[in-house]
């Protein structure tokens, strides 16, 4: 068996949220420089040059690229040869606790959602697990900002609306939302499970690289067509027109019941800042 400090799991996180939130990825900045070039509209272009401009000095001086640093959202892989002797929950949040002092990130977590009294730190992080062979532990973090969260939707359509209806439901959504979700977006798209399911899996699929395509045929042929159709609606960067309303669709797919179709959309601002580590275990010495 194999463990992996708590300490180590500690300032890996912090680290992670810290860098997310000053350092756009060089994937996800080439796609925006790409879409500068295309983009027709004066004023889109003039939009695009800002946002690149802004995570260059966000880049060079060390500082959040958005004042909004979001909900610490956390994806954990664990090795099922990974054994711990501590709250590995307990760890990550205290991780989101020290990037978020430590990094000058604006603390936006209330106790309660009624309440509205701010937690001061961040935290609690949501916190998703999933188990994989081996002994490493995979972490994804995201700080995903309210903007576009608050524009995400979820429907449970009938299965004879099809691949239509999906496609309507996202392309609604994206309407709807205009500039408050600060396009150029990307466009996580969760279909089938049940009601949670499809939200989760539209969650993971904004954590997908920006280049990627989806494995099952049906999916990739649907972001690419989504695409097209997003773009064509002309929202714009920032809502402000043009055909830069998307950088990227990203479709997840999960079986689901005979008589449900479930749909989930989950919206990424052009603020995509994630941040993916890989930690080994290490060895367990059985001295017994």
């Amino acid at each position: 068996m194999y463990t992996i400090e708590r300490k180590d799991i500690v300032n890996t996180i912090k680290d992670m949220f810290i860098d997310a939130a000053y350092h756009l990825g060089d994937d996800f900045v080439a796609k925006l420089k790409s879409s500068y070039k295309k983009e027709s509209s004066q004023l889109g272009k003039s939009v695009l040059s800002k946002i690149i401009e802004n995570q260059d000095i966000a880049r060079e001086k060390q500082i959040p690229l958005c004042q909004d640093t979001g909900v610490s959202v956390v994806i954990l892989e664990i090795g099922r040869e990974l054994i711990f002797d501590f709250d590995i929950e307990d760890a990550v949040n205290a991780g989101v606790r020290l990037g978020y002092l430590d990094g000058y990130l604006r603390k936006s977590m209330v106790r309660h959602p009624l309440s509205r009294i701010n937690t001061l730190d961040n935290t609690p992080a949501v916190i998703h697990y999933e188990f994989i062979d081996g002994h490493d532990l995979i972490i994804h973090a995201a700080p995903k900002g309210g903007g576009s969260e608050n524009m995400s939707r979820l429907a449970m359509l009938t299965p004879g609306e099809g691949e239509q209806g999906v496609i309507d439901f996202v392309i609604e959504t994206v309407k709807l939302a205009g500039g408050k979700a600060c396009p150029p977006l990307i466009v996580g798209v969760g279909i089938g499970g049940n009601f949670e399911k499809a939200a989760l899996i539209a969650k993971k699929a904004i954590f997908r690289h920006i280049d990627d395509q989806a494995d099952n045929e049906v999916d990739r042929k649907l972001e690419d067509k989504l695409l097209k159709l997003i773009n064509e609606t002309e929202v714009g960067p920032m809502g402000l027109g043009g055909i830069t309303t998307a950088l990227a669709v990203k479709v997840n797919s999960f079986p689901c019941h005979i008589a449900s179709l479930p749909v989930a959309v989950n919206l990424q601002c052009h603020s995509a800042r994630k941040s993916e580590v890989t930690l080994h275990g290490k060895k367990i010495n059985n001295t017994h």
